[in-house]
């Protein structure tokens, strides 16, 4: 296995090595994009592909009242994820899951928000996975997607079994999985911004 495709699903040495650079070197991006996404201090949030958990404990911090769960389904990131964020597991703050996005195992209409920091270049079927994520959002709840946009990105051609989604594609499959108002944000480094909120039909029945 090349040291890039730990980049997909780490495994192994090579793989710890990979999630410890991610939450160094990641931090940036989701410190930028974290300026879009409005959270009550008692939110409940889902990080989806949550890796090695940097953006775990952000999420905490932000929301100190709040519940905050992840999900990845890379042994490695949820071990490392679980162990910086141990205290808050501790308090029964946060917990963390191996899986896959494409079946969570979170009962529905359970958390405000859901994230995803540079992950969903790795999701082979994004409808079926945003309907997931779709399913336990609350009604009115959010939908935060923060990662570069493609397309003709040079890491495509580096990590195997990786695609960059423009915002159409993005708008597309989240417009598919059932998702109203989509807001989009972007800047010079090429870095998106994506908030996708759930139709709050359902509240009105």
């Amino acid at each position: 296995m090349a040291f890039l495709d730990n980049t997909r699903k780490p495994v192994g040495f090579g793989g710890k090595v990979m999630v410890r650079m991610m939450n160094l070197l990641h931090g940036t991006m989701a410190h930028w994009g974290m300026q879009f996404l409005p959270l009550a201090p008692d939110a409940r949030v889902l990080d989806c592909g949550c890796g090695g958990g940097a953006n775990i404990r952000t999420l905490l911090k932000k929301c100190p009242q709040g519940i905050v769960k992840g999900v990845d389904y890379s042994a490695v990131s949820a071990e490392t994820a679980r162990k910086l964020n141990q205290r808050a597991i501790a308090d029964n703050r946060c917990a963390i899951w191996q899986g896959g996005v494409e079946r969570l195992i979170f009962a529905s209409a359970w958390f405000d928000v859901v994230t995803a920091f540079e992950t969903v270049y790795f999701w082979q079927d994004l409808p079926r996975c945003f309907a997931e994520v779709n399913r336990v959002l609350k009604p009115g709840g959010t939908f935060f997607i923060c990662n570069e946009c493609g397309s003709g990105n040079p890491w495509e051609s580096r990590v195997d079994g990786m695609h960059v989604p423009t915002d159409d594609e993005l708008r597309a499959a989240l417009t598919q999985a059932g998702f109203g108002s989509i807001e989009m944000h972007a800047n010079k480094y090429g870095w998106h911004c994506v908030l996708a909120r759930k139709d709050t039909a359902e509240c009105r029945q």
